[in-house]
């Protein structure tokens, strides 16, 4: 049985040289179970990181090769393509002329959203209304997001038909 890990980050811009990375979110799924492993500020470490994708056998994402995975390796300083296999959804929806971001591909194939008013602009200010006025609800709404975008990666390898 394939153990799969579905990994999205936030970030507060897209430099991964100038910006913070915010929360590192993991779908984990055995079987047919999943769970969901965020991690924030102390626990954003790469020690962290490799403890909750133990025993993965995949890691998938969307255009994580351009842009999470090459931001976790800056940050933390792990490569998880030399440590993982790691398949890019965002190339298995090209080729089914599928274009555009995670929420337009999911609004595409039918996948539904309960955050539908949050983008990846109103995460960083989600980040900042918490680290600057200690909002603990703008935090829970930023993981909340996080936490819809991994699983909503698990729904959208499935309906690609991504083995």
């Amino acid at each position: 049985m394939k153990y799969r890990a579905y990994l999205d980050i936030e970030t507060t811009g897209f430099s991964r040289y100038d910006c913070e990375l915010t929360v590192i979110g993991i779908a984990l799924e055995r079987a047919r179970k999943c769970r969901v492993v965020q991690f924030i500020e102390k626990d954003l470490s790469k020690k962290s990181l490799l403890n909750a994708l133990k025993g993965i056998d995949e890691i998938y994402s969307y255009n994580g090769s351009r842009f999470d995975l090459p931001f976790i390796e800056v940050k933390l300083r792990v490569d998880l393509k030399k440590c993982f296999e790691h398949t890019d959804l965002m190339y298995d929806c090209w080729r089914q002329d599928l274009y555009g971001g995670l929420k337009a591909v999911e609004k595409k194939l039918g996948i539904n959203r309960r955050l539908k008013d949050v983008d990846g602009y109103m995460a960083v200010q989600l980040w900042y209304d918490y680290v600057n006025n200690n909002n603990e609800q703008a935090l829970q709404t930023l993981l909340d997001y996080n936490k819809e975008d991994v699983v909503n990666l698990r729904v959208l390898r499935r309906k690609l038909g991504v083995k």
